[in-house]
């Protein structure tokens, strides 16, 4: 594990954030939502989020079929997979303490026999080369600091004609880092990488088919309700948070929005190929 690694494990294990993700986003996917209306609930676009990145690699699933979950988080992502195709998903976390909970849900589901939840970093992964047919991630990368290394990494394990389907939050090319900083940092991300640093070391790495849908406007959908949601219910949520979390809800959550507003921002999904022999 890297001083990274612990830097993230530690924002997340913490009884606040899983309160705040429980109350607020539903506690099963933790993404930004792909919204059909401005007034969607949070769960329900985060879910569509689920569903859409798998779309894209739908060709390559079914019982057969391997996938590996960077960054699992509480398991949403490995359940709809493994329940939507039956595929064997490994789901790797940093944090014994959310993979305590995810293989609880998992079994609780009876989805424990497809789902294997993993302790381990992106950055060093336990697994011979091309294992999997898919590797999938949702905002987990913008907590590595060596992105360049945890994508090698990630195309390391992936069996040629295999896909990587990852989505980000980024910035804009042209952003300046002190426009975005008190919001990232809160989060433990120093320096938020762009869209072209991934299409360009996707393309290094020498997979095809390289894509970025660009959904930015879902980012500034998304945080706008959470600051809308966290606002209406604040009384509600200190009950089960603590004030000082609620309150610093309140003042980080507006900075997100602000960024989205003068489109400081970027979101989407990856989706790529690595070769067929």
């Amino acid at each position: 594990m890297t001083h990274k690694d612990d830097e993230t494990r530690s924002y997340y294990e913490t009884g606040d954030v899983d309160a705040f993700y429980d109350a607020v986003w539903g506690g099963e996917d933790i993404h930004v939502g792909v919204y059909s209306h401005p007034h969607e609930a949070i769960a329900d676009a985060s879910h569509r989020t689920v569903e859409h990145v798998a779309d894209k690699a739908a060709d390559l699933l079914g019982p057969h079929a391997s996938v590996l979950d960077l960054g699992s988080g509480y398991g949403g992502s490995a359940r709809a997979l493994a329940e939507r195709f039956g595929c064997r998903v490994v789901a790797l976390d940093l944090s014994e303490d959310h993979n305590r909970r995810h293989r609880t849900a998992n079994a609780r589901r009876g989805l424990d026999g497809l789902i294997e939840v993993v302790t381990g970093s992106l950055m060093d992964l336990p697994y011979e080369a091309e294992r999997f047919d898919v590797v999938w991630s949702l905002e987990v990368l913008c907590h590595v600091e060596d992105r360049q290394a945890a994508l090698a990494e990630a195309v390391r394990v992936l069996k040629p004609g295999g896909a990587l389907v990852f989505s980000d939050i980024m910035v804009a090319e042209e952003t300046p880092a002190e426009a975005v900083r008190p919001a990232f940092s809160r989060l433990g991300v120093r320096a938020p990488a762009t869209p072209s640093f991934y299409l360009t070391r996707l393309s290094e790495l020498g997979l095809t088919g390289i894509d970025f849908e660009d959904r930015t406007a879902d980012v500034g959908t998304h945080y706008a309700r959470l600051e809308e949601e966290v606002h209406r219910r604040a009384d509600e949520l200190r009950d089960v948070i603590s004030p000082a979390y609620v309150d610093e809800l309140l003042t980080n959550l507006p900075l997100w929005t602000e960024m989205a507003r003068q489109d400081l921002l970027r979101w989407g999904v990856f989706h790529a190929r690595r070769p067929a022999d």
